[in-house]
């Protein structure tokens, strides 16, 4: 087993896996493992899914039932669960992160590649300081969490940025064209997308309206992981929680529903074009919005003025 790279999320997942694997090579059941680890057949099933940190006297015990004598071998194994347990980066934000998200977060920074496709808003990786913070003013947060859910974005950002990760986004028009925050936002929020489509990293895709998107009822992420010890992992978000998916027939439903939507949507190429377009639309609104705003504080002697100076007859 060569050594593995990633943050503790993943070297969860990583360790999980590997103990599965020997379990399973030696015909050992899962009663079997959680009687020798003092628990139940539910914590090992956390424990070979990654889902929370390990005590190594656990592990140790694990792998001397699993016939693990050799030293380098457990070596490796126990130092991978050390490092397993060692907290994020992003843990000093654990009271403002839902423990959902902090598990993707996880996944997100050690991921080779990420495809989403999102109906409602910018990707997160690619939005503004000014856009995010309205997006999070749609939410229930105080003054204080929201700035900091904002600090936490950006800090994202920069590590998403530096770590040569591949984004491959697909986003409804729709998405675009929602002033959130207000037209000045969304127009900032636009230009800094227009030139992100510059960059290696992204690749972006627009679904225009009304192309038909039925593909998928709701915005999902796919994460694929350089360690080819670890499988695919959907993620899709719900307002109160998420759902992580790793199973190969869910994971393929989701990446045909991404090809899916990938074939109804514009070019990567044409998606500074449809930015452009919805920028001058945003311009018209803007002239009809003060059109329409100098309309309303017209009073009626102004009203009466403008009348009397207009030519009559045909």
């Amino acid at each position: 087993m060569a050594e593995a790279v990633g943050g503790p999320t993943v070297l969860r997942l990583l360790l999980g896996a590997q103990l599965r694997r020997l379990r399973e090579a030696r015909g050992i059941s899962a009663q079997q493992a959680a009687r020798t680890i003092r628990g139940s057949e539910s914590k090992i099933s956390r424990i070979e899914l990654g889902r929370n940190s390990v005590r190594e006297i656990d592990i140790a015990d694990l792998l001397s039932l699993y016939g693990i004598t050799d030293a380098a071998e457990r070596e490796q194994l126990l130092s991978l669960a050390s490092r397993a347990n060692q907290p994020g980066w992003w843990h000093r934000y654990h009271d403002v992160l839902p423990p959902w998200f902090q598990a993707y977060i996880g996944l997100e920074e050690s991921a080779q590649s990420i495809r989403s496709y999102d109906m409602q808003f910018v990707p997160g990786l690619l939005q503004t300081e000014e856009y995010a913070a309205a997006v999070l003013a749609l939410g229930d947060f105080s003054l204080d969490e929201a700035e900091r859910l904002v600090v936490l974005r950006k800090e994202r950002q920069r590590r998403f940025a530096a770590g040569g990760i591949h984004l491959w986004a697909v986003v409804d028009e729709i998405a675009l064209r929602r002033p959130i925050g207000g037209l000045d936002v969304l127009r900032g929020q636009l230009r800094e997308l227009s030139e992100a489509c510059r960059q290696p990293w992204l690749t972006l895709q627009v679904t225009p309206f009304p192309a038909v998107s039925h593909a998928a009822p709701a915005s999902f992420s796919i994460l694929r992981f350089a360690d080819p010890g670890l499988p695919d992992m959907v993620y899709v978000e719900q307002l109160t929680s998420a759902t992580y998916l790793d199973k190969a027939a869910e994971v393929e439903a989701y990446l045909l529903a991404m090809e899916r939507l990938s074939l109804v949507s514009a070019p990567p190429e044409s998606s500074p074009d449809i930015i452009r377009d919805i920028l001058v639309d945003l311009e018209g609104i803007d002239e009809y919005q003060s059109k329409r705003h100098a309309s309303h504080r017209t009073g009626p002697a102004d009203l009466a003025q403008e009348q009397a100076q207009r030519p009559h007859g045909r």
